[in-house]
């Protein structure tokens, strides 16, 4: 004997600004019935339908502000809310935890030539391009760390509280959405970090490394630096010069300006 189907309850979702990125074209800025069966939660819903949980901020039930764990039963209407900037929400449930006091990152292993900006940028960030997506989201959790990712899916999660869907694809413009979006400019310290491991940087004297250092850099340059968790060693290059020329009309737009002991080392 075949069993009867289970009977589809509906609801009425509606997702709001950059939430519709997540959304098949014919779902995006519209309201829309969706159907599902049991009393899932409300979290389960929406990701269901391709939004990360990390992405929302604010959910409204028949105009009730609710938190994931809220369970659907069928005929509700549902409003989803990413950050919100220009509002107070005191009074409602705010789902995003609570911002990192000194935010640091990893990354997932398609964001190689982004984790190095931002380590040149002074920004504390692991990398490795071998990491599976279930020790990402352990690191991220253990350390208390924002992931970054492309990957949808990964920030589906559990456990990842902190992450962030990058929806650009260059790396520069990767760095500026991050640095935007987490309001770094004045948490910044340029060439302060490895750019190979993320270790601390710190100057050493000249007489120090001239066994290591090449003789035609070693003849013209007057500042070294060496990183004291992989002792590599930097000093001053072109290409800083080159970042700096991009970054630093960035810098004035946010009333900063570049630092002038800043001394830019080169591996």
């Amino acid at each position: 004997m075949s069993r009867a189907p289970k009977s589809l309850k509906h609801c009425e979702f509606r997702f709001y600004e950059e939430l519709n990125d997540f959304l098949p074209p014919a779902l995006r800025k519209v309201s829309f019935r969706h159907a599902f069966s049991g009393s899932p939660t409300v979290k389960d819903r929406i990701q269901a339908l391709g939004v990360p949980h990390t992405e929302v901020d604010l959910i409204l039930v028949d105009g009730v502000s609710v938190d994931f764990q809220h369970h659907l039963h069928g005929g509700e209407r549902v409003a989803v809310y990413p950050t919100f900037e220009r509002f107070d929400l005191a009074e409602l449930n705010r789902l995003r935890p609570a911002p990192l006091r000194h935010p640091c990152f990893v990354l997932d292993v398609h964001l190689g030539r982004l984790a190095r900006y931002l380590r040149l940028l002074g920004l504390d960030t692991l990398y490795r391009n071998d990491w599976p997506d279930e020790e990402l989201a352990q690191v991220a959790l253990a350390e208390h760390r924002i992931l970054l990712t492309r990957d949808v899916g990964l920030l589906k999660r559990n456990a990842v509280t902190h992450g962030a869907f990058l929806r650009a694809i260059m790396p520069r413009e990767q760095l500026l959405e991050v640095l935007e979006r987490f309001d770094l400019w004045r948490q910044l310290r340029l060439f302060s970090r490895c750019a190979r491991c993320n270790g601390a940087i710190e100057a050493v004297t000249r007489a120090s490394v001239a066994a290591e250092t090449p003789p035609r850099v070693f003849a013209y340059q007057r500042h070294f630096y060496r990183c004291q968790s992989c002792r590599k060693l930097y000093w001053e290059g072109k290409h800083c010069d080159r970042l700096r020329h991009w970054l630093e009309p960035l810098l004035r737009e946010h009333g900063l300006s570049w630092p002038e002991s800043e001394q830019a080392p080169r591996d």
